[in-house]
């Protein structure tokens, strides 16, 4: 009862600007992971694509209201987060000695009719993480003991991160250190050596891809499928028949969509040139059959709903809500960034999905568990104005 009645507060106090964009980019992308996934060079069942990504969308609101019935609580507690970490290790020690590879790399755990990704549910492992550590600790990071907080906290943190990229998994690795390195940010660090910090990473991170990575794969120190995907985003003609061929024909796709692109369905590059083009590439299809109007429409969706999130975290009287929804926004930005670049050839393929449109159980559930964590914050303020 108290439950129910808990639901019905959060409802009359529903962020409708989260959650009407979070149903609109998700039935986009229902639809078009239908009509990518809808080609006449394959022999994928676009009913079944379609009938377990609604599958996805439909648990995922059940999670949101299940959250909505909460504060919170049980996410917020000690037991929670170390029985998630503990879990998650498991999972990924587990793949890294008997997992199965799928598209180069052992990142999925068969669990009958799904299939569990440990590096998505790791983003908001992450997060949670953080910022419980964060509110537990607020008075010893105020007085200088910042570093003997967290020390632990990063050496097992980077354990994991060490084990999402021996799977391996470049995208899924560079992300959960984004997400890390600017939870760490947000703990408290004087603000001029946050940024400070943040542009070093970030130069650094262009600085290990072009000097050390690319330079190792090149001299045949690393190989394999994921080395093949960052030796193509320096020249991806010129590997046209290897890791480029996916990026090409995204280029094609993205040329061919022009402003209103061909038609829902009518897509040429969906047809055996991009393959599986309803995950990493679900853009590029988006842009030939919709063109970039649709684009520009989703972005400025996605773009809506990350300013609101933030704009809640602002707001937020707890640390451990302002937390929470920077943290989010930053994980919403950075998928979306990450794999917009890659099909646009800006950064390396990395295996990234986009928030709410790519086909994918681990990303869509972990979404609309990070959605119901934001609209529980937010509804709280609004019973409390």
């Amino acid at each position: 009862m108290k439950k129910l009645n808990t639901l019905k507060v959060h409802l009359k106090n529903l962020d409708y600007y989260i959650f009407i964009p979070y149903i609109i980019l998700s039935l986009i992308g229902v639809i078009m992971v239908y009509s990518a996934s809808y080609s006449t060079a394959s022999n994928v069942n676009s009913s079944a694509i379609l009938f377990k990504q609604f599958l996805y969308f439909f648990i995922g609101i059940i999670i949101i209201f299940v959250e909505m019935s909460g504060n919170n609580k049980i996410v917020k507690s000690k037991r929670f987060v170390s029985a998630l970490g503990f879990i998650l290790t498991i999972f990924l020690l587990y793949l890294m000695f008997f997992g199965t590879k799928i598209n180069g790399a052992a990142g999925w755990i068969n669990l009958g009719p799904i299939n569990i990704q440990p590096a998505e549910i790791a983003k908001v492992y992450f997060i949670i993480r953080f910022s419980h550590v964060t509110e537990k600790n607020d008075m010893n990071i105020i007085n200088g003991n910042w570093w003997n907080v967290f020390l632990k906290k990063i050496i097992s943190s980077v354990f994991m991160l060490f084990l999402i990229l021996m799977q391996p998994d470049l995208g899924g690795c560079i992300i959960n250190s984004m997400i890390i390195f600017v939870m760490l940010l947000c703990t408290g660090i004087n603000w001029k050596k946050a940024v400070t910090y943040f542009v070093s990473f970030i130069l650094f991170i262009l600085f290990f891809i072009n000097v050390v990575l690319i330079p190792l794969i090149k001299n045949k120190w690393f190989s394999g499928y994921q080395a093949d995907r960052v030796l193509s985003f320096v020249d991806p003609f010129k590997y046209q028949q290897g890791g480029g061929y996916q990026l090409i024909n995204s280029y094609y796709a993205l040329s061919n969509g022009g402003i209103f692109g061909k038609g829902l369905g009518n897509s040429v590059q969906k047809n055996g040139y991009l393959p599986i083009p309803y995950t990493d590439f679900i853009m590029s299809v988006i842009s030939e059959e919709l063109g970039v109007i649709m684009i520009t429409f989703i972005l400025i969706l996605l773009t809506f709903m990350v300013c609101r999130v933030i704009i809640i975290g602002v707001r937020s009287e707890y640390i451990y809500d302002r937390l929470i929804c920077y943290g989010i926004a930053f994980y919403i930005t950075m998928q979306a960034f990450v794999n917009s670049g890659a099909v646009t050839g800006m950064m390396p393929i990395t295996g990234v999905t986009f928030p709410f449109i790519s086909y994918g159980g681990s990303s869509m559930l972990t979404l609309s568990f990070c959605i119901g964590l934001t609209l529980v914050i937010s509804a709280n303020q609004g019973k409390r104005s």
